[in-house]
């Protein structure tokens, strides 16, 4: 199968939704438990590690703020939570 490089004038249309797990760019960030326990600012690993023993994803719910606030919760959840929002 061959692997196409993407072209410089095409552009990603449709949108990827918030940043999950390894998209999330800073490196400290705010972080709340799935229970809505405010855990505090934690490094991007450690907060991606306690995620992944929970078998959770680390989401980013706030990126302007500083530092980002992410929620340790269900990817499939929150996409569900967001459409019957939308509706």
């Amino acid at each position: 199968m061959a692997d196409f490089k993407q072209n410089y004038f095409q552009r990603r249309t449709k949108s990827r939704g918030p940043r999950t797990n390894q998209r999330i760019t800073s490196q400290d960030v705010q972080v709340i438990a799935s229970d809505g326990d405010n855990l505090g600012i934690l490094n991007l690993q450690d907060a991606i590690n306690r995620a992944k023993e929970q078998g959770l994803d680390l989401i980013e719910i706030a990126p302007n703020a500083k530092p980002p606030v992410c929620k340790i919760m269900d990817m499939g959840k929150y996409k569900y939570d967001a459409q019957k929002k939308s509706k």
